[in-house]
Parts: C-alpha cells; sequence; structure tokens
C-alpha cells in the first residue's frame, strides 16, 4: 500500500524555526518559534529581517490549531518542551536580536507553565542560540543547548573568532545549572537514546566534527565521530533488537549507521543534500523516516524551494516512498499514536521561507498514512 500525504492546514507563520507539540493544563497546543518578520521595503534575504519577534502558540479546536497565545522570544530558534516531576517547561532558542545589525550574544528563556499560562522562569545567556534538548538519565535531568558560531572576517559588531561552546546543563531542584561544556563552533542539535545497554546523546556541529558522547555514570565522554562537518540532525529507530542512526548533513549527503561491536558503521547513503531535520514515524507497522531540506546553495545564493523526503524501512535499507514541497524547510513533528498501530498519523512541517526569499511563509499540517503491507 502506498505512503500518502494529504495537505490538511496551512498556518501563517514569519521565518518558522521549529514546531514542538505542548500538552499541559488540558492544552493540546504547537509552540512555533519564528526567526525573524520582514522588513517593509527591505531587501529579502534569508539572513535579514527582523528578529523582535514572537513564538506562537496555538491550541487545537475544531480539527485545526489556531492561535492561542505568544510569548517574547526574539530570533526565535527552537523550542523544546518536558516535564520535571509535575512541572511542565518550555525552552526557546533565541539565535539573535536585532533587525540589523544583529547581536548573537543575547540571552534564551526557560518558561514554566504557571496559572495557566507560561511565565519566564530562567534566562540563560547564549551565543547564537540553535536548539534545546531535554533528557534524563540515572534519574537526573539534563537540558542541552546548542550554540556558537563563526563571524567572517571584519563582521560588524562581533567579534571576529566569536564562538562559543555547547552547554549541558542539569536540575538541581531550582533551576538548571551548567554541568558540563561540549567542544563546540557552530553546534546545530542535540540527539539522546539508548543502545546496546548504552546511553548516548549525539551532538551536531557545522564547523568541526559531530561527536556521539557516551554516559559514564559522571559525564558524557566522546564515543565516536559521526560526520566531519556541516552536522543538522540525527534520528535512531530499532530493527530486530539492534539501533539503526541516521546522521543528516546540510553539506554532505544523509547517511545510515548500525550499531555493531559498540561503534555505529555506515550501511546506507542516501540521495542528495540540503537535509536539516528528521522524524520517524511508526504507521500501520511500517517504520518511515521523514527528512526535511532546507537550501542548497549558499546563505548569499540560496535555492529553499526543494522537494523533502519520506523513506521507508524495510528491513536491510530506507527507499523512498513520497515526497512533499518544502520552502527553506526547517523542522517536522509527528502528531498522534506514533507507536505503529494507527493507520495515519500526522505530521506539522515548518517553512521558513518564501521562493522569493522572504519569511512570510507557512506551515503546513499534513495527514500521512500507509496501509498494512
Amino acid at each position: 500500500m502506498p505512503v500518502t500525504l494529504t495537505e490538511a492546514q496551512r498556518i501563517p507563520t514569519s521565518g518558522a524555526r521549529a514546531v514542538e507539540p505542548v500538552q499541559v493544563g488540558g492544552h493540546d497546543l504547537l509552540a512555533i518559534p519564528q526567526l525573524a518578520k520582514d522588513i517593509p521595503g527591505g531587501p529579502p534575504g534569508m539572513n535579514g529581517g527582523d528578529s523582535d519577534t514572537e513564538l506562537l502558540l496555538l491550541s487545537r479546536a475544531g480539527g485545526r490549531f489556531e492561535p492561542w497565545a505568544t510569548l517574547p522570544a526574539p530570533g526565535g530558534e527552537d523550542a523544546e518542551f518536558f516535564t520535571v516531576g509535575d512541572r511542565s517547561f518550555l525552552a526557546v532558542a533565541s539565535i539573535r536580536t536585532g533587525a540589523g545589525p544583529y547581536d548573537f550574544d543575547t540571552t534564551s528563556t526557560i518558561f514554566e507553565w504557571r496559572g495557566g499560562g507560561f511565565a519566564p522562569f530562567q534566562q540563560v545567556p547564549t551565543l547564537a542560540a540553535k536548539q534545546w534538548k531535554h533528557w534524563q538519565v540515572d534519574g537526573r535531568h539534563f537540558l542541552g543547548l546548542a550554540q556558537g558560531v563563526i563571524f567572517p572576517p571584519g563582521h560588524a559588531g562581533q567579534d571576529d573568532a566569536a564562538s562559543r561552546d555547547s552547554v549541558v546543563y542539569e536540575w538541581t531542584g531550582e533551576s538548571f545549572a551548567e554541568f558540563q561544556r561540549i567542544p563546540s563552533r557552530w553546534a546545530y542539535n542535540w540527539h539522546a537514546f539508548q543502545a546496546g545497554g548504552e546511553f548516548f546523546v549525539a551532538h551536531a556541529e557545522h564547523a568541526g566534527p559531530s561527536v556521539l558522547y557516551r554516559w559514564d555514570g559522571a559525564r558524557l565522554a566522546p564515543h565516536q565521530t559521526l560526520a566531519a562537518e556541516s552536522g543538522r540532525a540525527f534520528a535512531t529507530f530499532d530493527d530486530g533488537g539492534e539501533t539503526c542512526l541516521v546522521v543528516a548533513c546540510i553539506a554532505a549527503p544523509t547517511r545510515l549507521l548500525r550499531l555493531a561491536g559498540g561503534q555505529f558503521t555506515q550501511t546506507q547513503v542516501l540521495d542528495g543534500l540540503g537535509a536539516r531535520e528528521l522524524a520517524v514515524a511508526r504507521c500501520a507497522g511500517r517504520t518511515l523516516l521523514i527528512r526535511v531540506n532546507f537550501i542548497l546553495g549558499t546563505p548569499a545564493d540560496p535555492q529553499p524551494s526543494l522537494d523533502s523526503q519520506v523513506y521507508e524501512w524495510d528491513g536491510g535499507k530506507l527507499h523512498e516512498v513520497a515526497t512533499f514541497p518544502t520552502c527553506g524547510g526547517t523542522d517536522v513533528t509527528v502528531l498522534g499514536d506514533n507507536d505503529g498501530n494507527a493507520g495515519s498519523v500526522e505530521l506539522v512541517v515548518t517553512n521558513s521561507l518564501t521562493p522569493g526569499l522572504r519569511f512570510a511563509a507557512e506551515t503546513v499540517r499534513y495527514a500521512l498514512s500507509a496501509g498494512a503491507r
């Protein structure tokens, strides 16, 4: 049976960089951080715009997601919802402030759910923040911040060599305190997972190697290199007791690795460049991998109108079963029963650009259906 994607809703957004499902206080929400809004009369371009933006919170109502609230989140890059005991948090990564010149040395806010809404809980100093990711291991709660940037020589208002390590914070019972620094120059992403009786955290780095770290009971220890450069995202799924790890890079092919002998070894290379984000969907007993593509070319001369892919795992390799259009695609999340039994799930895909390199693009919700094989 074919895998089909049916468009269900278009949501007006501006430079949308991520989409995060939020289940809290009886609400079924989507959180969408936004990088920038168009400046009237301003030139087109993916790195321009006004970053005095808000994070959108949309609530499911009548089969659609409708505007519900906003949160202050300039230059929004990512949102991560998680719980610690009976407390609920939404961590938002802000890459920059301003409308040109931009200040990448700013703060990112962790919000807490209180009294029927989100309120600021903790402000964290960040430099070009890209992503927050929460994970638990040995009963402890951690929050990883991927950050950093390298400016071109003579970049106005910034240290030419500016970069900052990624940071892992730990919940102390009262706040999130710095626990460990991860060497980084221009980081994008994290992915935490268990495999082979070990707990791993993968760290995506653009300007150097993307490294897989192993939890040794006290800290994250380097385990193996996953990509030489241009790392963007990871995904994992299990097959017959074995773990498959997918590594996505924007300027190198996406690759499938399988765990063997304590190391992940490459077993497949997927066609195409430009990957930005990955997600795994399980539908009608089938394992599907969704790959969202961002741009080809360069930030100065980008090609944002690309097809993104849905792959199916056949027990030995991934093969393409569907495509869908994206324009500066940045993220995808899977909604609904994602345990593999249902015949359909929902995908929400964020687009950050229009074909004309404006920010007033749309986030798209799809129904993904797959019959049993």
